[in-house]
């Protein structure tokens, strides 16, 4: 079997795998035909994309094969009209940073330096421009929009690590980080196998750099997979091992209060209520870090995500009044007024119409689900939808109600991404 076969053989096509590693579709096209050999940094996530050890994935690619069928009629990227890759990457970033007006303060000048030194590969532009993503992503309407530029300059890093000398741990930092934002913007949009696949990604490159806490945050989001999809005992386990990591990892960061926060909904799923409120009560302790234990990227854990994070899980529990109370508390904040974070409020609402599904009042139902059906209109959010979605499950008899009824119609038109 070669490279083609097995990746066939996994259900992937090259555009698939591509998008996965983040690398060019030619580029797996030239892998398979052994035009060229992956990179090392290249070589562990294609591995781990194939399911195959680094022994394995080299007998594979020592199998000599044509080109696929897949490149025909495509322009190869070693032709000069493929276009430059760096002027891609300018156009791609300052197209978002205009679109999302995330940055709007950041001068011309200032952001064509930046992607100056991204082409020299220093390590510190490369945290300095993920840090500037990671605005981008919190502050986008749409998070899919992200995704080029992520991608691109996951292409980047690539070869700036196969290129390096000395000391890669910062390099390393720096693909851990965008893997991390690479599983987001794929989590966002349902796509929960691609965002398990970049966190596994993550943990390994986090894993390599020694950066415990990098490592803790890429198993927690790795667990928020598991628990969306209601393995919670499979989250705890993963949980477990973050928190561990997290102890390692630097006190003054919130990163052990996240682990926390996360290991109480797992508890919540599995109808834990003692395990979940002392999840809970350890989350709370980031307020006695202040207002500087987070990085504003991969790791955004604060004390404006405690109210939405409670409230949640009491509508897990079944305790709707405290739930209600808490979740008007979050929606309070500025961090949730409307206009800022569609997603997280959108949550929130769903949360709250859920409230009103269990009470059996369809008024309550019908004013916060609608306007969370708006949100997920206008963010294009899968994750949204999807919490929507499960609202459904909760009309039982209300369904009746033709108000409820409508809702659930216009839910049942939503896509997702």
């Amino acid at each position: 079997m070669g490279l083609a076969e097995r990746r066939k053989a996994l259900g992937y096509s090259q555009e698939k795998l591509a998008e996965l590693l983040g690398v060019d579709r030619t580029t797996v096209g030239r892998w398979e035909s052994s035009r060229i050999k992956p990179q090392p940094p290249q070589r562990r996530g294609l591995a781990i994309a194939l399911e195959v050890t680094l022994a394995e994935l080299d007998a594979l690619l020592t199998q000599p094969r044509a080109a696929s069928q897949e490149t025909a009629g495509h322009q190869s990227s070693d032709h000069p009209g493929a276009g430059d890759p760096d002027e891609m990457i300018r156009r791609e970033f300052l197209r978002i940073l205009t679109v999302s007006g995330a940055l709007t303060a950041l001068p011309l000048e200032e952001a064509e330096a930046l992607t100056d030194g991204v082409r020299r590969g220093v390590p510190a532009d490369f945290a300095r421009m993920n840090s500037n993503l990671w605005q981008v992503y919190q502050l986008a309407r749409s998070k899919g929009s992200v995704y080029p530029i992520v991608r691109d300059q996951l292409s980047t890093l690539n070869e700036a690590l196969a290129d390096t000398r000395g000391n890669s741990r910062p390099l390393l930092n720096a693909a851990a980080d965008l893997f991390q934002l690479a599983g987001e913007v794929a989590f966002d949009a349902n796509r929960y196998s691609d965002a398990a696949a970049s966190y596994s990604l993550a943990a390994s490159v986090s894993k390599d750099a020694r950066a415990f806490d990098l490592w803790a945050c890429a198993l927690v989001r790795h667990a928020y997979v598991d628990v969306y999809e209601h393995r919670y005992e499979q989250a705890a386990q993963i949980l477990g091992a973050a928190e561990r990591l997290a102890q390692r990892g630097d006190s003054s960061l919130a990163t052990r209060h996240w682990v926390a926060a996360v290991q109480a909904e797992a508890y919540a799923g599995m109808g834990d209520l003692a395990s979940c409120e002392r999840a809970l009560d350890e989350a709370e302790r980031v307020l006695e870090l202040g207002t500087d234990s987070t990085n504003g990227g991969w790791l955004r854990f604060d004390c404006t995500r405690l109210a939405e994070e409670r409230g949640a899980r009491y509508v897990q529990l079944g305790r709707l009044d405290l739930a209600e109370e808490t979740l008007k508390q979050a929606l309070a904040q500025t961090a949730l007024a409307s206009g800022q974070s569609y997603r997280r409020r959108g949550a929130v609402l769903a949360d709250l119409a859920a409230v009103g599904a269990k009470r059996r009042d369809p008024e309550q139902v019908v004013v916060y689900g609608r306007e969370a059906i708006q949100l997920a209109q206008a963010s294009s959010s899968g994750y949204v939808v999807r919490r929507l979605q499960a609202l459904c499950d909760e009309f039982g008899a209300l369904s009746r109600d033709r108000r409820v009824a409508e809702l659930g119609a216009e839910i049942a038109t939503l896509s997702t991404p």
